[in-house]
């Protein structure tokens, strides 16, 4: 008998395009990813209840509000070795797996506080572009037209 993932159930993944001084933080993914190996993307990474249920839960409350800001906060220290604020959420989609497990994304902008970029652990290159200059690059389908939203937010 196969094992085949609850269709009812998904990962939730949080993304944050980051704008600093009019360009965007892409990050290359390490050929073992399981979907898009090798592809250009954003920071961001999975919301996972072990790493949020041993933290304190919201006053008068039985769970953690702001959870996916603290979480994409995470997320881009371990990935890019930044720090971000004024987190805005941008747009959500849902897509399944290779493996046939099926995801939720948030997509969030934000805006560059500090650092320099370190590469995480499964991160193998880096690149501050403006949004032309993403059609240069194998972007996962949709982020570059999620970063060309955020510009243009942005200028208005």
């Amino acid at each position: 008998m196969e094992n085949k993932p609850d269709p009812r159930l998904h990962i939730i993944a949080i993304t944050g395009i980051i704008e600093k001084g009019g360009k965007y933080l892409i990050l290359k993914r390490s050929e073992r990813e399981v979907a898009y190996p090798g592809f250009w993307t954003v920071p961001g990474g999975k919301l996972v209840r072990h790493e949020y249920e041993s933290l304190p839960k919201t006053q008068s409350t039985d769970g953690w509000y702001e959870i996916v800001s603290e979480t994409l906060k995470k997320e881009i220290r371990e990935e890019a070795g930044l720090e971000v604020k004024d987190i805005k959420y941008l747009t959500d989609m849902a897509f399944i797996r290779p493996d046939n497990i099926s995801v939720l994304v948030l997509s969030y902008y934000c805006f560059y506080e500090s650092g320099e970029v370190k590469f995480g652990k499964d991160i193998v290159d880096s690149a501050w572009i403006a949004p032309e200059e993403g059609k240069n690059y194998q972007i996962i389908p949709g982020i570059l037209d999620e970063i060309f939203a955020v510009d243009k937010i942005l200028k208005n």
